[in-house]
């Protein structure tokens, strides 16, 4: 009975996280302008309730009473599970939960309209409560062992530290600094262009991911200002963005949260921690893998370009070589959410190393934007030209998520591990991809990654599905393999 109690108290604070999250996507999507500041109050309510339950004593007295032992690893895990929430939970006050979640709430709709007016002013008073308030909860989360950033990196990233994680992801820059400037030397592939409506590119996205394997009896497509996925396994919802100039951001945005949505309705037990998604360094390489190693794939070009040239009569591309070059243009740009696989990772160093700053301190909300633009032009030649395309384009900082850029070139460096084991056991993946037929390529995620939830760490289960220990290697080796041959380096 004490099991079933304390597995009863996790199913239903998982169902009120769920509510969570159906709420932001309300809020990003079809929610009034005018519901902002009541929607702030839900959400700390909210969140007070979740905090409550997790650090409630009753937990732990339930923990004392089992034997571990006598439990299956599933159910072990949950219990493990149960342990870890409550004493995150237990180090951060309640009022602190609550302040956060509304801040969080607020800079949302803060950042909306900064983005709209261009001035990170607007911003500005927002996000330096988001930062004072993630500094005093790292404090609360940090062992002593390692800085601030160290809680909350944890929370996206379980048993994931800065000493770790820096130098891996720094370690990449040489490669991808190298492979731009040989590739700045070569003439770049005819641009894609044309006139794509709204409708006919929303059309275009649902294909795309029922393509894919995404469940639309148990999810929906909206658009937002960025996009996302949120939800569970019966109700995983993504949003998408669309320029009627340019197909590719509705086309790899689509791609990227329909690779989020896949995975978490794969889920085998949705309702329980142990069931939950790994990491989210796990589940970004499950959106890259979708947008990068499939969607830009040549095979995926010679499936979409009779779907585009047919839909978009002024489509000015001729054949699928042209769209696979295209699609895999390297150029240097200010949007990471637009950028190639060559400069993307470089996208994320930056934001990584300006959120270290403003959680220890050395950086302050007041001179992050000359702070952005002095070291944009540094890694990448040329100045942000506006707070759009600069400091106000990541919706993140807005959100109270600093700890979670580094898990997107984690997901690089996981998905590059992912493929290699892939094609080894699929030879013929890309005749797959290529007639539209990846019901193959997910059952061997959804075996490998999507079903075994947290049992094991994300070092542990990429080891498991591939054979081998993550490492950058595979995705140099990727990125070189298939650059190399796109610009004949």
């Amino acid at each position: 009975m004490t099991f079933d109690h304390l597995i009863d108290h996790l199913r239903q604070t998982s169902l009120l996280l769920q509510i969570a999250e159906t709420s932001h996507w309300d809020q990003e999507t079809v929610m009034p302008e005018k519901g902002a500041s009541l929607r702030a109050e839900q959400m700390g309510a909210l969140a007070a309730t979740i905090h409550t339950r997790q650090s409630d004593p009753q937990v732990m007295e339930w923990i004392s009473e089992l034997n571990l032992e006598e439990l299956s690893p599933f159910d072990r895990c949950n219990v493990e599970q149960a342990r870890r929430q409550y004493e995150k939970a237990t180090r951060i006050p309640k009022s602190l939960a609550e302040a956060s979640a509304k801040a969080a709430s607020e800079g949302q709709v803060q950042w909306v309209e900064a983005r709209k007016q261009n001035d990170y002013a607007v911003f500005a008073p927002a996000l330096k409560r988001n930062v004072a308030l993630k500094r005093e909860e790292a404090a609360c989360l940090t062992d002593g062992e390692g800085g601030l950033y160290d809680g909350l990196l944890d929370s996206y990233e379980p048993g994931a530290r800065t000493a770790e994680v820096k130098p891996l992801l720094e370690s990449l820059r040489p490669a991808l600094v190298s492979l731009r400037e040989r590739i700045q030397e070569k003439p770049a592939p005819r641009s894609l262009s044309g006139s794509f409506p709204e409708p006919d590119q929303l059309e275009l996205a649902r294909t795309v991911a029922e393509t894919m394997g995404y469940d639309f009896k148990a999810g929906r497509l909206d658009i937002s200002v960025h996009p996302f996925s949120s939800g569970a396994v019966s109700d995983a919802r993504i949003t998408t963005r669309i320029d009627e100039a340019d197909i590719q951001f509705c086309l790899f945005s689509t791609m990227h949260e329909v690779g989020h949505a896949l995975y978490t309705q794969g889920a085998a037990h949705p309702y329980l921690p142990a069931g939950d998604y790994c990491s989210m360094g796990l589940h970004e390489s499950q959106s890259r893998f979708w947008e990068n190693q499939i969607g830009r794939s040549h095979s995926f070009a010679e499936w979409l370009y009779p779907l585009v040239s047919s839909r978009f009569a002024d489509f000015n591309l001729r054949g699928p070589d042209e769209l696979y070059a295209a699609v895999n243009h390297v150029q240097t740009g200010f949007v990471r959410t637009e950028a190639d696989e060559v400069h993307y990772n470089l996208h994320i160093l930056l934001r990584f190393e300006l959120e270290l700053e403003l959680i220890d301190g050395s950086l302050e909300t007041e001179d992050l934007e000359e702070t952005w633009n002095v070291r944009f032009e540094r890694d990448f030649g040329i100045a942000p030209p506006d707070a759009r395309l600069g400091v106000l384009q990541d919706v993140h900082w807005s959100a109270g998520l600093i700890g979670y850029f580094p898990t997107y070139s984690l997901g690089n460096i996981y998905s590059a591990c992912l493929d290699e084991a892939m094609r080894a056991e699929l030879p013929d993946r890309d005749a797959m991809v290529r007639t539209g037929e990846t019901a193959p390529i997910l059952d061997w995620l959804r075996s490998r990654v999507h079903s075994r939830g947290r049992l094991l760490s994300p070092q542990e289960l990429i080891a498991e599905a591939t054979g081998m220990q993550p490492s950058t290697r595979p995705l140099i080796d990727y990125l070189e393999t298939k650059f190399g041959a796109l610009y004949d380096l």
